[in-house]
This record gives C-alpha cells, sequence and structure tokens, in this order.
C-alpha cells in the first residue's frame, strides 16, 4: 500500500482477482514496480495488440491500430456480446469487433489477458470509462507493454502523475486519444505561437457545447436486472459501487463524478490540447497551473455541472506575458436543466457557454474551438479545420515565419505515430505520456474545482495538493475498492 506521500519507487502494487491473483508474479511488475523492458523493442515481426475496451471508442481504437499495422491479438470487454440475445446501440458496434477479428481471444478482465498471454502482447489500448483508466495502463506498462489510452488520461491528478513516471521507468512508447495533436495545422500554430507570431501570450479560451449526457442529477437512477453477458462487478471496478441501470453504461457515466469526468474531462484534452501545448517550456518542468476558479450551474454530489466557466491561472513562463498568462475554458448549455423522468438534460434554446464577443470579435464559432490571445494579436483555431485564422498588429512586420521543428506524424495519423514509436522509427509521439499526464493534471484540478465553485484553490504541483484544503485530497487520491487497491 503507498499513497502520494510515499516514494513511487518504493510503492508495491497488490492486485486480486479470480485466478488473476495466482498468476500475477508471472508479471513481476505487480509485486512491487519490477518494470520488464518494453516487449515490442525485441520484436521484429508485426507487432501484437490487446484492445481493452471493445465498444463505443474501443471498435475506433482497435480498428484504427489495426489499419496502422498491428495484429489484434486479443480484445478485453465487460460485455460478451456473443451472449446478448439483441444487439442494439452501441452494442453493435462491439459485436462489429468481435466479428472482425475472430481470431482474437476474448476476455471479461484485463489482468487476467495480461496474466493469461504474457510476452504474446505487444501493446494495448485502452478505451474503457474513465475510471479503469489507470489500473489497465499501469498494469499493461509494469508488464512492458506499449500503452495508446483514451482521454482524459486518467480519472484522477494521481493517477496521471503515476502514469507518466511509469511510462518513464519502462520506457514503453505512449499515447493519449486526443487524435488532432498529429494534425499539420495544429503543429503549425504550435510553431507560429512559439515563434512569437502574436506576441507573448496574455490569455487562452476553448470551449465546447458538451455535456450532451445527462449532468446534475442529485441520486442514482432506479437499480434494473443485469443483462446476461455483463459483468457488472467488473465494470464498477475499482470506483465506488452503484447497482446497474443502463441509464449509466453504455454512454451516460461521462456524467458521474465516480466514473467520469464531466464535459470539461471528456473535451478539454481535445480543446485545450493547441493552447496548453504551445506553452510548454523547452526545457524544465511541465507547464502547471498556480490556481483555478470554477463557476457554474448544476453541480451535485453525484455530477458533474450542467454548464460551467473556469480559469487557471498559470503565472510567468517562457511564452507567457511578463505577469503570466490565464486559461479560460467554457462549457455546456446555459438554459438547460437535467429532467429526472427522461433521464436526459432538456436545452431551453441552443445558447451555450462561449467567450464573449470582445474575445470572438465577430468571428464565427462553432461547437468548440480555441482563442489565442498574445500581447500583438491573435489566432483563433478549430481542431477539425486546417483555416486556422490570425488576427495581428502591424507587429507582424517583418516577423521571421519560423522553419517546421516539430516532428509530423505520419499521414497525420495518431495510430501510425504511436506504432511508428513501438517500431522504433521515431522515439516517441508527440502526446506521449510525458505530456498528456501533466496536461490531464492541469484539467483534473478543474474538475475538482467544479466540486467547490465560486472558491479559488491555489495548486502546489510538487506537493500534488491545493494548498490549505487537506479535504480535497480524497479527489486527489481517492480510495480504491478491495481487489483494486495499490
Amino acid at each position: 500500500m503507498f499513497n502520494s506521500d510515499d516514494d513511487p519507487q518504493q510503492c508495491t502494487k497488490q492486485v486480486s482477482r479470480r485466478q488473476f491473483n495466482k498468476t500475477a508474479t508471472t508479471l513481476g511488475a505487480l509485486a512491487g514496480f519490477h518494470f520488464f523492458p518494453a516487449l515490442g523493442q525485441k520484436r521484429v515481426e508485426k507487432p501484437t495488440l490487446a484492445g481493452i475496451g471493445a465498444g463505443g471508442k474501443g471498435t475506433a481504437d482497435i480498428n484504427g491500430s489495426a489499419k496502422a499495422g498491428f495484429e489484434i491479438v486479443a480484445l478485453v470487454d465487460i460485455v460478451d456480446v456473443k451472449k446478448l440475445s439483441n444487439l442494439q446501440g452501441r452494442m453493435k458496434r462491439m459485436g462489429q469487433t468481435r466479428t472482425s477479428f475472430p481470431d482474437a481471444k476474448f476476455y471479461l478482465d484485463y489482468r487476467e489477458m495480461l496474466a493469461d498471454l504474457g510476452d504474446k502482447v505487444d501493446a494495448v489500448t485502452v478505451s474503457t470509462p474513465d475510471h479503469h483508466h489507470f489500473h489497465a495502463a499501469s498494469a499493461a506498462m509494469q508488464a512492458g507493454k506499449h500503452v495508446y489510452c483514451q482521454k482524459p488520461l486518467t480519472h484522477g491528478i494521481w493517477e496521471a502523475r503515476m502514469l507518466a513516471d511509469i511510462a518513464k521507468r519502462t520506457g514503453v512508447k505512449t499515447q493519449m486519444g486526443n487524435q488532432a495533436h498529429a494534425n499539420d495545422h495544429m503543429r503549425r500554430c504550435i510553431e507560429l505561437l512559439r515563434a512569437g507570431v502574436i506576441g507573448k501570450v496574455k490569455e487562452i479560451h476553448a470551449w465546447t457545447n458538451r455535456p450532451i449526457w445527462p449532468q446534475g442529477f442529485a441520486a442514482p437512477p432506479k437499480p434494473e436486472p443485469i443483462p446476461e453477458g455483463i459483468d457488472w462487478e467488473q465494470w464498477v471496478g475499482p470506483a465506488p459501487f452503484v447497482d446497474y441501470s443502463s441509464k449509466i453504461a453504455p454512454f451516460a457515466w461521462r456524467g458521474w463524478w465516480n466514473y467520469g469526468t464531466g464535459a470539461l474531462g471528456d473535451m478539454a484534452c481535445h480543446i485545450m490540447d493547441l493552447g496548453y501545448w504551445a506553452m510548454q517550456p523547452d526545457s524544465g518542468p511541465r507547464l502547471s497551473p498556480q490556481s483555478v476558479v470554477a463557476k457554474q450551474q448544476g453541480a451535485t454530489d453525484y455530477s458533474p455541472p450542467i454548464n460551467s466557466i473556469l480559469t487557471w491561472d498559470f503565472g510567468p513562463s517562457q511564452y507567457a506575458a511578463k505577469d503570466g498568462f490565464k486559461f479560460h475554458w467554457y462549457d455546456g448549455y446555459i438554459d438547460a436543466h437535467f429532467d429526472r423522468d427522461s433521464w436526459q438534460l432538456v436545452k431551453n434554446g441552443n445558447e451555450y457557454n462561449h467567450p464573449s464577443e470582445e474575445v470572438l470579435e465577430g468571428m464565427n464559432f462553432a461547437d468548440y474551438g480555441s482563442v489565442i490571445i498574445g500581447e500583438h494579436g491573435k489566432l483563433f483555431f478549430h481542431r477539425s479545420k486546417n483555416n486556422w485564422v490570425l488576427k495581428t498588429s502591424s507587429q507582424v512586420d517583418g516577423f521571421e515565419w519560423p522553419e517546421v521543428s516539430l516532428p509530423r506524424a505520419r499521414d497525420q495519423d495518431n495510430y501510425k505515430e504511436w506504432i511508428d514509436a513501438v517500431d522504433g522509427k521515431i522515439d516517441q509521439g508527440e502526446s506521449n505520456f510525458s505530456l498528456a499526464g501533466p496536461m490531464t493534471e492541469t484539467i483534473l484540478l478543474g474538475v475538482i474545482a467544479q466540486r467547490q465553485p465560486n472558491t479559488p484553490l491555489e495548486w502546489d504541483a510538487d506537493k500534488m495538493e491545493v494548498k490549505g484544503r487537506p479535504d480535497l485530497k480524497q479527489f486527489i487520491q481517492r480510495e480504491y475498492r478491495d481487489g483494486w487497491k495499490v
């Protein structure tokens, strides 16, 4: 057992479930951070992959990895679709995944898969709900597997810090699933911003119209019988238990504090990516905020807010203005409310939180986007469009257009970038855990602020604590259920 006050090098991991506790020693890594070298570095043939989470986003991650060049040898999911009589909605995609890879061995528990297959697996994708990301990714990395993990990287701040640390120690190749990170136009904008095309940065604004799933409920739904073929105990995993309901899984878990991280956790790793990446210093520690505050509507003890506006203060840094910069986030429809009978958000109009007209200056904004404000102009960016817009002052006269400095992902494909790292063609993908971990920490600090609205929280990144608020430690590193404790 260990906690955030312990030395990570001395921590011991204990995992037990079904026959896995009998075979955990075969992984070595699960017996005290005794890491295997990255198995993929030893192989010369086509790298093998296990997909952890085979439906929903997992379908896209597994297919994308297969197209990039991985051989799919195992699938893991808490739903055994072959035991379901009627495949509807999201279950259809899981059935399609099983059909597409008929030779892949199927498991309900990723720990059993790792123990059973051993070095037959080089890499894994982790496409589970947020609350399983840490346990799945850490077990895989400690067993020497390369890891592609969906965003947000983890459910909690301590978990993100640990995954970045484990990735560094093991030397495995890692990637977070914020796909636009691989786009040339994002990387070009990073180069321009760092070269000073709009001067030193003062403000960053990013927004989304999410959530589009239920948030703001004050009590769980009524329990429902667990359908045959669903291992609900495994779905809940390390998180606090709740009775099964179709109103929780397979989609609406994002609106539960215990399992998801709301609209902020779901979308910020995409939309805040440009601004956060651009502000990374050339050397030294990764970027961390000094404080954060949230204003919002509709949060409860069970669920994130219906809408919110957050501001992080990052203070001075290499690419920031003299007094530092502030990062603003906006989400949710302004007049929405949660309807318990239909268990959904009901919109009263289509207006959602977004920057002011002073920030946007008449520029059309879509469902999401970002604006970087510097001392000499603005950059308007949409991750799905390559026609980003610069509005600059006369200071741009004589600006020296920078050379390409960031590596470009092959075919602008983050799965290909990851396999290129696994194959040794590049060192790491650009969204590896050394960047994805600190960015996730920043975003999840905002999630904690949503639990303390209108209260500025001062952050000590070195100690991993909110200054003067020991009561918030439970949200930085939470307790896990028996059988999942670390």
